[in-house]
């Protein structure tokens, strides 16, 4: 069965920067063939089931298109190890951003306080145990040394230099971060595709085309800091409604839920 010609398009441009990615990281048309196989696999066991009957390596090959033999290798595959890098990034944003909003760590005009490293209270230990469970404040404080976050001075106090976590020099770690966020954007979109509109998930952009590339330094700069803006008041609100940050909120249910803001530019082939 032919795909689509709008699905097709829309594979196409969703691959091209990917595949942009894979070949400058060394990575082979055959090394993604097997992961695209082992993933076509995957989804099609846990989610195209029918219900009240075990999935079959028969029907999942029907659904794919792989033959049995290529379903049952896939199925065969080491599942996923846990990502330590997911964890390291979430630990150590969830650090910052409470050091950012709570009061406890602020200096009397609402900027980040420096902080001694040791203390019960105000310190960045205990700013750690808050925010990062049980993971020692020595093991955050070099992770975020490391992405030049912080700055420890000779008498022990610690200090913030930036309002987020930006592994700006980390390649793995962006890797890890492409993976998460742009699977985030396309379950919306796919959530999307097949909802109600009344139960459609937040999706907008705003883009133009005629742009002279001097209006694009500005508005990098003005939508790095709306959005930065926007981001903080949302993590205000939703790291009020965090069980790990808030062991008392009741509810029913685990959930994760967030918005994602990214910028781009390129250039305009009138062709």
């Amino acid at each position: 069965m032919a795909t689509p010609s709008p699905l097709r398009n829309a594979i196409v441009r969703v691959l091209t920067p990917l595949v942009r990615i894979l070949l400058r990281s060394g990575v082979s048309y055959g090394t993604f063939a097997e992961i695209a196989k082992e993933v076509f696999t995957r989804v099609a066991l846990q989610e195209f089931d029918i219900q009240g009957r075990k999935q079959s390596i028969s029907r999942v090959a029907v659904i794919t298109g792989l033959t049995r033999k290529a379903v049952k290798e896939a199925m065969e595959q080491p599942v996923e190890q846990t990502d330590d890098l997911g964890e390291s990034y979430n630990r150590a944003a969830r650090v910052i951003a409470g050091w950012r909003r709570d009061p406890e760590f602020q200096a009397p005009d609402g900027r980040p306080e420096r902080l001694p490293f040791n203390g019960t209270a105000g310190s960045f230990a205990s700013l750690v145990k808050r925010y990062s469970g049980d993971v020692p404040a020595r093991a955050i404080l070099d992770e975020l040394k490391r992405i030049q976050a912080v700055a420890q001075s000779q008498d022990g106090r610690v200090e913030l230099l930036v309002r987020a976590y930006l592994p700006s020099n980390d390649a793995e770690m962006k890797l890890h971060i492409l993976g998460t966020d742009v699977a985030h954007l396309i379950a919306t979109i796919g959530h999307n595709l097949h909802t109600d509109p009344s139960q459609a998930h937040l999706q907008r952009k705003v883009a133009y085309d005629n742009l002279p590339q001097e209006a694009l330094a500005p508005f990098r700069r003005l939508a790095t800091e709306k959005a930065q803006a926007l981001l903080e008041t949302l993590d205000q609100h939703l790291s009020q409604q965090d069980r790990d940050n808030r062991p008392d909120v009741g509810g029913t249910g685990r959930y994760k839920a967030g918005v994602g803001i990214y910028y781009f530019e390129e250039p305009v082939n009138d062709e």
